[in-house]
This record gives C-alpha cells, structure tokens and sequence, in this order.
C-alpha cells in the first residue's frame, strides 16, 4: 500500500486588523526595544484609547507582526514634509518667525478657544493690571471684572481705589443682576486681548525715564530750560522728569550714607578731586554735597581728595560741569544696575 500524505495544515486566517490596533502593536514594538516615546503630548482621550488598544494584544504570530511592521516603515518613507501637530505646536514653531505681538495674540486667543472661558487668565494677573482696568475701562466694565475676581482678591482691590471710584464699581455691581453668560464672556475676550497678551514696545524705557537720562548728561543751562517748556507744557510729564533726573546736587537728598563708598570706586582719583574741588568752590548746595560725599568716605581718603582739591583751586565753567557729571552719571549707573537705589520723595516723609 502506498502511504498517502495528508496536506499540510492551513493558517486560520486572521481577521483584518484596524489602524488603531496596529498603531497599538508599533507603540508595542518600540517600547519593547527600549525606545522613549512622548506619549504625554498626545490629547488625553488618545492616551486612553492606546492604553485600552495595546492592553487588548495578546499574542501575534511572527508574519503579521513583520507585515505590521513594514507597512508602518514604508508609510513613514513616503512622508515628505511633517508639520507640528495642533494649533499650539505650530504657534510655538512659528513664534520666532512671527511678530511678538502676534505670537501673543494667538497664544491668548487659543488659551481661551480651548478653555472655553477667557476669565482664569484674567483672575490670574497682578493685582496692577487688574487696578489698570479698574481705572481705564467703564464702570459696567469694572463692575464684572470685579464680580468674577475671588473675594480676598477683589477687596485687596477695591482698597486701592479712591473712594469715589470705588463706590460706582460697586453701585454698577447691583445693575449685573440680569447680565447674560454670552455677555460676561465676551467681555472676558477682549479683556484678554487687551491686558493679557505682552505688548512688543520700540523702547525699553518708559518716557520719562528716557529723557530723564537725556538731561542728566545735558548742560545745566539746557537742563533747566527743557524742564521750564515741559511744565508749562504737561506739568505732569514734567515732575516725573525732575524725579528721574540726578545731578551733583541731589547727592545728599538721595544717595544713601553708606553706598557712598561703592559710588566713588570706579572713578578716576583725578577725576574725583576735580568734582570736589568744583563743588566746594561752587554754591551752598554743590558745597553741601561735596561735604556730604568726603563725610561718608574713611577719613584718611578725604583728607587726601581735600588736599588734592585745594592744590587744584577753584575750577569753574564746563571743566566744574564735566567732572561733577561725570560722578553723577557713574553713582546713575549703578542705580540701573541694581546695585544701589536712591531714596525717593516717600522715603524722605517717612522719615519725618
């Protein structure tokens, strides 16, 4: 009798596979050979939905798992061009490229589309730039900006506020009763646009300062008369100026005793003697500053600058001028530094 062979024994045919299991058997694979994948940065709902997929594999033959594999790597080589998935990624990669205050502009636009409510970032800022609404926008306005603030939150603002102002926002409070939600929440957007989004400026300095700055290293005469047409012209403008100006003169009303030492550090020996020298032959209150400055040094270095002054005799004209600018330019820089502050008008009333 001749042996018969019996046919091999067919594979059971698998059922087709969907996308989301084989992107779960990829994941597998790579996790496997000890590839790092950042999966946190996927929406939480497809997190999930991996976790579920990748926890229903069990086992899988070797061919399928090979043809899973090399379907993947042949989809991966067609991609030409791979772009930053979602509207933040591509803020974020565009950023650079963009204007700052678009950049910011989008950023804040987007924090509010996927929140759905524009007034956590509001209730988020400093207590400043809530009293900048406070005081800027109508008092319907106010009035719903404070009803949304926590309580502590809003009392600590509506102490800052003068009286006045404080009772209307309060009054307008009691005309939201009937206020609908779309409102609010409009109001909240363009709050949003206007105070949470950095503002890009051309200068770093705010007007006063700048030409404060401008000033201390002008002439007296020019100095004086710039500060003459300012406060006929904006008497505001023109106080903030003067407070940001700081001349020979104002070293004894604002410079602290004890930074004394550090101010005088950094300049010439010759250069000190000159300012002293300038400012002891000048009037009452260059003379009271010169004093101010050798009282607060060690006594064996102003002995010295006092003889060195005196050999130079009394210098006067723009020689007088430089030297005394010179050291109140160098006493300006260490202010903008940091490494020393002046006092201020406050100070000098409290300590009367």
């Amino acid at each position: 009798m001749e042996a018969t062979l019996s046919p091999p024994l067919s594979r059971p045919k698998l059922p087709a596979m969907t996308r989301k299991r084989k992107a779960a058997m990829i994941v597998q694979l790579l996790i496997g050979d000890g590839g790092k994948l950042k999966l946190s940065q996927l929406p939480e709902e497809l997190q999930v939905l991996l976790a579920h997929e990748v926890g229903a594999i069990r086992l899988v033959d070797r061919e399928t798992v090979h043809s899973v594999a090399n379907e993947f790597a042949a989809q991966l080589g067609a991609i030409g061009l791979s772009a930053p998935g979602g509207t933040e990624s591509a803020i974020e990669a565009l950023a650079q490229h963009l204007s700052p205050d678009l950049a910011n502009r989008l950023r804040a636009d987007l924090s509010s589309a996927r929140n759905g409510d524009p007034w956590p970032m509001i209730v988020a800022l400093d207590d400043t730039v809530i009293l900048e609404i406070m005081n800027t926008e109508s008092v319907e306005i106010c009035a719903v900006t404070l009803s949304k603030l926590p309580v502590s939150k809003a009392a600590a603002v509506l102490e800052k506020l003068p009286g006045n102002q404080a009772r209307r926002i309060t009054y307008a409070i009691s005309e939201t009763e009937n206020i609908v939600p779309d409102a609010v929440k409009r109001i909240g957007t363009a709050l949003v646009h206007d105070y949470c989004t950095k503002k890009t400026v051309a200068f770093e300095k705010a007007p006063v300062a700048r030409v404060g700055a401008i000033l201390n290293s002008s002439p007296a005469l020019t100095r004086d008369t710039v500060l003459e047409g300012l406060g006929e012209d904006d008497p505001n403008f023109a106080d903030g100026v003067r407070k940001a100006i700081f001349t020979f003169k104002d070293i004894p009303l604002r410079l602290v005793p004890t930074d004394v030492p550090a101010c005088i550090r950094g300049i010439d020996a010759s250069d000190l003697s000159t300012a002293i020298a300038a400012a002891l032959s000048g009037d009452n209150e260059l003379v009271a500053a010169a004093e101010f400055i050798l009282a607060n040094i060690s006594q064996r270095m102003a002995t010295q600058i006092r003889e060195d002054a005196n050999e130079k005799g009394a210098i006067k004209g723009k020689a007088a001028e430089e030297a005394m600018r010179a050291l109140s330019s160098a006493i300006r820089e260490l202010v903008d530094e940091g490494t020393i502050t002046l006092k201020s008008d406050d100070d000098e009333e409290a300590e009367e």
